[in-house]
């Protein structure tokens, strides 16, 4: 990454400005086969305190469209669910965080411009919004002080990419390795027209943060350096709010996310656990003294993985993965005691984590959805949450597509769980092909969600409609069978999950009928490495197709721009133990390979770089298999621009229907 700049000034906001209004929807284009003409998206969805009302930031999205939707913000009652206001103030912007006060007078969200360069912090007090502030650079997670008094947010002065090593690199050139992006922790006060203050160290990376209830500090995770590749190595910081000095609380072994400081300020949860990347969380609940110390695991053992979590009075409110289920945990940090409260085999999602609790602790709100049912809003007691509870009805017009199931078997003694979905108008007697998708992660989980648009649900309603079954396993290394499952893979990628996701191919062939002779494989990032590991250890696919790749665990250890997500699973660097990079490296076993295999990968990406994909199809080539690559042009490791997700959906529908001829 290159240099940040120097000095460049925090701008205030104009004056009060009206919300603009929602333009009326123009006609929907003919969608592309298998889909829906367009869905309503929910995203970062906050309860206001009272949980009288919710905001949320909301879509129409338009599948035919090669132009990314303009979303709005939307304030909706939980009464009836109905909006009861849309806010609008920036046209050329894309909305995110919305956030309420402590006594849910006052709202902030922002709007970032990235054609500008700028991120925007609004603020609304009753039906006005105002712009509060002008960040020349990326901006995220505003958070209103305890006392309301202040507005805290996190900055990238003049950032070169998005943050987060998921978007596109910047351009390398020029001298490289010596500066960084770093995002800081800045303030700024809710009233009055005063600019940011940056609170937090220039050389250092804030990834998370949380206020604590003093409001004089914050906790937060945070490391020095490189923030694209350094998360695995941050420890648990407490920040001045007044000098914005750093005091380190602990470095847990393992990487650590969610920080949440106690009402009684003495301690800090977090969840901690072996995670392959930022923002796939998962992992037991840890406690720590905030004054420092000794962090103590208080769920050892627990048969699911840690998602999110918050305080509510003494407990500690936490989401938890369960196998096919999402789960809501209460624990008692005195007596370490851990209650599932609810549990359903749903997604969960909202702003902060997976739910939005009001100031009690006694009710919810989340966006839901699972393979039958698009995404909606419910809200409700806990205990009565759930479908049953959706107030809004924004995708009525949609309709599933397949019939999924929650499928487990047993593997080399350990109980292993994924998803099967069956085309509709299944023929009795007939035999169909099938597509095994293997997740990336390693470290993460295959989860019920609705077959609609976008880069995973509009592939998945195309297999569908084409007529493939579709298996998602979640083998060893995944989340949902608590934390010794999810390092069994350590130093063993693609051994024994290989071995875990054949033997669900067997048992899902003795409930449903696939053909074994028609099986296609597909994957990306870890799931791309795990679809070339899988084409060099197995003759079992007919096809494959590899998104954004590792085939070569050696080289790919200096061209990517993470490489200390490496060391918790290979147990030492490729320089200090070469041996286990070799061994489990694709390219070591290639001339083994005889499937057809098509590969595609970003231009720009930083987690898996292009080249890896371009040595294995050369190396493909090189042994006579049939193959093809297609580097996406300034595309990072998820493929974002509506055109190339088009584009690739099309030319891996045609891939699989080339080699697995699913009408015959």
């Amino acid at each position: 990454m290159l240099g940040l700049a120097a000095a460049i000034a925090l701008l205030s906001g104009p004056p009060t400005a009206s919300p603009t209004a929602s333009p009326t929807a123009s006609p929907a284009p003919v969608p592309a086969a298998g889909l829906p003409a367009h869905r309503h998206v929910f995203a970062g969805l906050a309860l206001a305190p009272a949980a009288d009302r919710w905001v949320a930031v909301e879509s129409d999205e338009i599948d035919a469209s090669m132009d990314d939707p303009h979303r709005k913000v939307v304030v909706r009652a939980t009464a009836d669910g109905r909006p009861r206001l849309t806010l609008d103030p920036c046209p050329t912007c894309a909305y995110s965080d919305p956030t309420f006060s402590p006594d849910g007078r006052r709202m902030a969200f922002l709007g970032r411009d990235r054609k500008a360069g700028v991120t925007q912090l609004f603020l609304v007090s009753g039906d006005k919004v105002s712009l509060r502030a002008t960040v020349p650079g990326v901006a995220q997670r505003p958070r209103f002080s305890p006392d309301g008094s202040l507005i805290a947010l996190q900055v990238v002065i003049g950032a070169h990419k998005e943050v987060g090593a998921t978007q596109a690199a910047a351009a390398q050139v020029g001298e490289i390795g010596e500066s960084f992006d770093e995002q800081r922790i800045a303030v700024l006060s809710a009233e009055g027209q005063d600019g940011l203050r940056l609170v937090s160290p220039d050389d250092t990376f804030v990834y998370e943060y949380d206020w604590t209830p003093d409001g004089k500090g914050f906790v937060a995770t945070a490391a020095k350096g490189d923030g694209d590749n350094n998360w695995w190595v941050a420890d648990l910081q407490a920040v001045d709010l007044a000098t914005g000095a750093l005091r380190r609380i602990a470095r847990p072994k393992d990487q650590l996310n969610a920080p949440h400081v106690s009402p009684d300020g003495r301690s800090v949860a977090y969840i901690g656990g072996l995670m392959s990347d930022f923002g796939s969380v998962g992992g037991d609940i840890y406690l720590a003294p905030f004054a420092g110390g000794e962090a103590v695991n208080l769920t050892p053992g627990f048969a699911g993985s840690f998602d999110g979590l918050t305080w509510r009075g003494g407990r500690i409110m936490a989401t938890a993965l369960m196998s096919d289920r999402e789960a809501i945990v209460a624990i008692d940090p005195a007596t370490r005691k851990a209650t599932v409260v609810w549990s359903q085999p749903i997604s969960l999602e909202a702003g902060e984590g997976h739910v939005a609790l009001d100031a009690r602790g006694e009710r919810i709100a989340a966006v839901t959805e699972d393979f039958d049912h698009p995404q909606e809003v419910a809200f409700g007691p806990l205990k009565r949450f759930g479908l049953a509870a959706r107030l809004t009805d924004e995708n009525r017009g949609l309709a599933p597509i397949g019939t999924a199931r929650s499928v487990e078997w047993t593997s080399e003694g350990r109980k292993v769980q994924g998803w099967l979905i069956a085309p509709d108008n299944v023929v009795p007697g007939r035999s169909y092909p099938m597509i095994v998708t293997i997740h990336g992660g390693p470290s993460a989980a295959a989860r019920p969600g609705f077959p609609s648009s976008g880069f995973r649900g509009g592939g998945l309603r195309r297999l569908l409609a084409a007529g493939y079954y579709v298996f998602e396993p979640n083998p060893r290394g995944s989340y949902g069978q608590g934390e010794d499952f999810t390092r069994a893979n350590y130093r063993d990628f693609g051994g024994g999950d290989l071995r875990d996701i054949l033997a669900g191919i067997d048992a899902v062939e003795k409930v449903a009928p696939v053909d074994d002779k028609r099986l296609g494989v597909y994957g990306h990032s870890y799931g791309g490495f795990m679809t070339m590991w899988t084409v060099t250890h197995s003759h079992r696919f007919a096809t494959a197709v590899a998104g954004a790749g590792i085939g070569n665990w050696i080289s790919y250890y200096g061209q990517n721009g993470i490489d200390q997500w490496m060391i918790p699973f290979f147990g030492a660097s490729a320089y200090d133990d070469p041996e286990i990079y070799r061994k489990l490296s694709p390219l070591e076993t290639v001339k083994t390979a005889i499937t057809p295999t098509f590969l595609y990968v970003g231009e720009r990406d930083v987690e898996c770089p292009a080249a890896q994909s371009v040595e294995f199809w050369h190396a493909l080539k090189a042994v006579g298999v049939k193959t093809r690559l297609l580097i996406l042009e300034g595309e990072g490791h998820g493929i974002r621009k509506p055109e190339h997700v088009k584009q690739l959906s099309e030319a891996e529908l045609g891939w699989f229907a080339q080699y697995l001829k699913p009408n015959s």
